[in-house]
């Protein structure tokens, strides 16, 4: 007897929508929720949240997850507020205290002395309830063993790092960082430096390399609008694709070297950059996918998407 193949299912949309991730939920049920009301074919998100913290979560929906990669290796924002004088197994709020000492002698000139010597280029050492991997295991599976692996620091950078209240106990604090910076282990970091322990109590992200939470939606709102069913709404709070890289040239080719491109081949392009990325563009607001300049000055594509009309609002200039 053959089984028929069964149709994929969803709605085969693109575009990426701009979350405010609740406090409570996982990155991964929130993405899941987000392409059930949706009813989205294919949809992935851009660089993980801890359940304990909220904010900007960008999802991509069918052709843009193709640009999930750079949204990755974006710069981040966040708020947090470190509580000091109590250390956790998590470093978060999330984990058993293991250490609690006094807070004293600490005053507001102190803390931005220590803030100040965690701008810049930092090393850290990743937190066993990561998700980094130890020969194919998780560190987070391993730390739930009682396990504890020697970890290689990371360096990372540092932009920004602001005290926004400092209230007896507590810091809160703005930062603007590279990839890969760990907010939990920058609090406990500067709870060492002050003398007296941190952990992080709460986070919510600010900012993923272009998109700020100004512009965000939360879950709620989208679990309203999709009451009707009418997808029409939902789509509308879509950005397009190329929104991930506003900040990179946009190239508008020919339908000749378009042509050349959608088959692998480098094409050179008058008054084409002469380094970096850039964002491509076959006829007005029709993004292909996007390019890297080649020593020799050709345009050679690196990440090609299917042609489809923005679902939502626009991004180019």
């Amino acid at each position: 007897m053959t089984r028929r193949r069964g149709r994929a299912r969803g709605r085969n949309i693109h575009g990426i929508l701009l979350l405010d991730k609740p406090v409570g939920m996982t990155s991964n049920a929130a993405l899941q929720t987000v392409k059930r009301l949706y009813r989205a074919r294919k949809a992935g998100h851009t660089g993980n949240l801890d359940p304990m913290a909220s904010g900007l979560l960008p999802i991509c929906m069918g052709e843009a997850t193709k640009m999930s990669a750079f949204l990755l290796d974006a710069d981040k924002r966040y708020q947090g507020v470190c509580k000091l004088g109590v250390r956790t197994s998590t470093a978060d709020a999330e984990g058993e205290v293991v250490e609690t000492r006094p807070v004293v002698g600490i005053d507001e000139a102190r803390v931005r002395e220590v803030l100040a010597s965690f701008t810049g280029r930092i090393d850290q050492i990743p937190p066993m309830h990561s998700a980094i991997k130890h020969k194919g295991q998780p560190l987070y599976k391993l730390a739930h063993q009682g396990l504890e692996i020697e970890r290689a620091p990371r360096t990372v950078e540092i932009y920004e790092l602001n005290l926004v209240r400092f209230d007896g106990d507590e810091l809160e604090i703005d930062v603007h960082c590279s990839k890969g910076t760990y907010i939990r282990t920058l609090a406990e970091d500067i709870g060492e430096a002050l003398g007296c322990g941190a952990h992080l109590s709460s986070l919510r992200r600010t900012l993923a390399g272009p998109f700020r939470i100004e512009d965000s939606v939360a879950l709620a709102e989208l679990q309203h609008l999709a009451e009707d069913g009418d997808p029409g709404p939902l789509d509308a709070l879509l950005l397009p694709m190329e929104a991930a890289l506003t900040e990179w040239p946009a190239l508008d080719l020919t339908e000749n070297t378009a042509y050349y491109l959608r088959q692998g081949q480098p094409v050179l392009v008058p008054r084409a950059p002469t380094s970096g990325w850039v964002r491509l563009f076959a006829g007005e607001h029709c993004f292909i996918g996007v390019g890297q300049i080649l020593d020799d000055g050709r345009v050679a594509p690196r990440r090609l998407v299917e042609s489809a009309p923005p679902e939502g609002r626009r991004a180019r200039p």
